[in-house]
């Protein structure tokens, strides 16, 4: 009988660990997650039901110590010519059970990035700050403090904006960064991260990549503020808040690299929150094409099976090419991470442009898939009990943000057609 594993995911791509890793993923997912995922809906403020499972992939499965060198106790993922194609299936895993998780935890490593993959590894900060996540025995997050309320995306739109609406400022007081600023609805935040990757200004105003700065600060240094967890419409495992920053110092040496590289490995943190976010949009797509399945198996119309009828499996039709695809596009833009000799340069617009144009795609074939399928079940489909409406209203949050489909139109458009205003 056909199965999710019958998509097609380009094997010359993948490491021999693809499959262990992901095997081992999808078995707390049938057992840690899809039992309990509806109870998620409701436990936005207090993961009474996410905090198990979080601990189950994190801890007990020890996912948080994926990318950190294996000199400092980690997985030694950041070093593989593979972790792009292996994050991949970590995340359409994870995305097929619950994409509020799959986002927590991709989230995680965004920051990370700076640091510990490969060919920029900072040694020194990755032996300051791997012990937070390896030696830990429940989980540790991470989160990218990015969006402020003035300026939304405008600060990851580096192509056009270059960094001049940042207001977060940090300013030099001898072997000390002093952070000040507010920056609001990063994931993992509300109480939840214990390490914040912060976007900042040396100079506000300046759209001067050698004055965006990207500085690492703990969540329990003096002067950090985390507000209350918003009530958002779903991705209730995927915590939001304000953080406020003020006069908060930090050792120089938390700066992630200086003037220039900063924002140079900042653009392929982007690449990889476009690949993560559409390996989201794959596994909630395939976990949607089980429930479709089953229900349009069992349903009887017209005295045979939902699926019988013509117009009935010209949808299904769609819904499967569009998974076919979305799943291949989705590897191939984890290969152009692990290879960018062979592709293009991972820190270059270019790279973003097409990480972009793969993340939009895939978002709105996602909205599209969750939206039909929600129409075939009727009633059903906004039954909870099928979680196809969970999926509905979880995905439509990752075609939303990084810029959401706005930004990844003029980043793409920029590239492809030189477009010199957007």
């Amino acid at each position: 009988m056909t199965t999710i594993d019958d998509f097609t995911r380009p094997k010359e791509f993948l490491s021999p660990l693809e499959k262990y890793i992901g095997g081992m993923i999808r078995e707390w997912a049938e057992n840690d997650v899809i039992p309990y995922r509806r109870k998620f809906n409701e436990d936005w403020k207090d993961h009474n039901w996410v905090e198990p499972a979080m601990k189950k992939l994190y801890v007990d499965i020890g996912l948080q110590k994926a990318v950190w060198p294996k000199e400092v106790g980690g997985w030694g993922l950041g070093q593989s010519d593979h972790v792009g194609t292996l994050m991949a299936r970590v995340f359409e895993e994870v995305g097929r059970a619950d994409t509020g998780i799959a986002v927590a935890s991709a989230v995680t490593f965004w920051p990370l990035i700076m640091i510990a993959l490969k060919p920029h590894i900072n040694e020194e900060l990755c032996a300051e700050f791997a012990p937070m996540f390896c030696d830990a025995d429940e989980p540790r997050f991470a989160a990218n403090a990015m969006t402020e309320p003035q300026g939304g995306s405008d600060i990851e739109n580096m192509g056009n904006m270059g960094g001049k609406t940042i207001t977060t400022t940090a300013e030099l007081d001898g072997d000390e960064w002093v952070i000040n600023g507010h920056k609001l609805w990063p994931t993992n935040t509300g109480g939840v991260a214990d390490l914040f990757g912060v976007i900042c200004t040396t100079k506000q105003g300046s759209s001067d990549e050698d004055d965006f700065a990207f500085i690492f600060v703990p969540a329990d240094t003096e002067g950090v503020t985390q507000g209350e967890p918003y009530k958002k419409a779903g991705m209730a495992a995927d915590k939001n808040s304000d953080i406020w920053f003020e006069n908060v110092r930090v050792p120089k040496k938390y700066r992630a690299w200086g003037a220039g590289d900063d924002a140079k490995y900042f653009r392929e943190v982007i690449n990889w929150g476009s690949m993560s976010s559409a390996a989201f949009c794959v596994g909630a797509m395939m976990n949607t094409y089980e429930i479709l399945k089953e229900y349009c198996s069992n349903k009887i119309f017209r005295g045979k099976p939902l699926k019988e009828n013509t117009a009935v499996a010209a949808v299904l039709s769609d819904i499967a090419k569009d998974i076919e695809i979305c799943r291949i596009a989705t590897y191939q833009s984890a290969r152009t991470l692990d290879r960018p000799e062979l592709y293009w340069d991972k820190w270059s617009h270019e790279g973003v442009a097409k990480s972009r144009a793969v993340k939009m795609h895939v978002a709105d074939k996602c909205i599209e898939v969750t939206n039909n399928a929600a129409s075939l079940m009727g009633t059903y489909g906004c039954d909870r009990d099928w979680d196809v409406e969970k999926h509905w209203r979880d995905v439509k949050m990752i075609q939303l943000w990084m810029g959401g489909k706005q930004l990844c139109q003029m980043e793409t458009a920029r590239w492809f057609y030189g477009c010199e205003t957007l």
